[in-house]
C-alpha cells in the first residue's frame, strides 16, 4: 500500500492510522485494598484548566480500569525518554508491574514511578463507555514535575527529542 492510498475500515486500518499521531507515553497507577495495578497508555490529553482536569482511556475489562474505579483515585506518570523498558513493562498483561520498579508515594496513597517527568494524582471524577475503551475524566488534585526529555511513540515505534538550541527534533530508536 502506498502512503497516499486509501484503507477500507477495519480495527487493524484504523490502529495504523492513529499510530500516525505521535504521542507521550504515560503509565496510569492505582492501589486499592492492598492491590496495587498499573498500565502504559498513551491515550491521555488535557481538557481543562479551570477546574484541572484531564482523560485518560483504558482498554475495557483490563484489571487496571476495574481499580482506578473502585480506588477512585489513579496517577498518571509521564515517562521520560529513560524510562523505554518501564513503558514496556507496564505494557505486558498479568505481570506485576510493580516489580523492580522504582516507586514514591503520592497523595491519597497512590503509587507513582519515580524519575517520570511529571507525576499527577487524580480523582474520577466520571466515567464513560467508549466502544472498547472506557474514558475516565480525573480531577486533578496533586501534579509534580521534573526537568527531562519525554518518552514519545510514533507508528509503533519509540523516540525522543532532542533539543539542538532551536525547534526540538524528534528522532527515532
Amino acid at each position: 500500500m502506498t502512503t497516499d492510498q486509501a484503507s477500507p475500515l477495519d480495527g487493524g486500518a484504523l490502529r495504523r492510522t492513529m499510530g500516525r499521531f505521535a504521542t507521550g507515553v504515560a503509565v496510569i497507577t492505582t492501589e486499592h485494598n492492598g492491590q496495587r495495578h498499573g498500565m502504559t497508555v498513551n491515550s491521555l490529553t488535557s481538557v481543562s484548566l479551570d477546574p484541572p482536569m484531564l482523560l485518560v482511556c483504558f482498554t475495557r475489562g483490563s484489571r487496571t480500569v476495574r481499580t482506578v474505579s473502585r480506588a477512585a483515585r489513579f496517577g498518571v506518570n509521564l515517562l521520560s525518554a529513560r524510562q523505554e523498558a518501564i513503558s514496556n513493562h507496564f505494557a505486558r498483561r498479568g505481570e506485576d508491574h510493580f516489580a523492580e520498579v522504582p516507586l514514591d508515594q503520592g497523595p491519597l496513597g497512590v503509587p507513582l514511578i519515580s524519575n517520570a517527568i511529571a507525576q499527577l494524582v487524580c480523582t474520577v471524577g466520571r466515567e464513560i463507555d467508549a466502544g472498547d475503551h472506557v474514558i475516565v475524566l480525573g480531577n486533578i488534585v496533586h501534579i509534580r514535575q521534573r526537568d527531562g526529555l519525554p518518552l514519545c511513540f510514533f507508528s509503533g515505534t519509540y523516540g525522543d527529542f532532542h533539543d539542538r538550541g532551536n525547534p526540538a527534533e524528534f528522532w527515532y530508536f
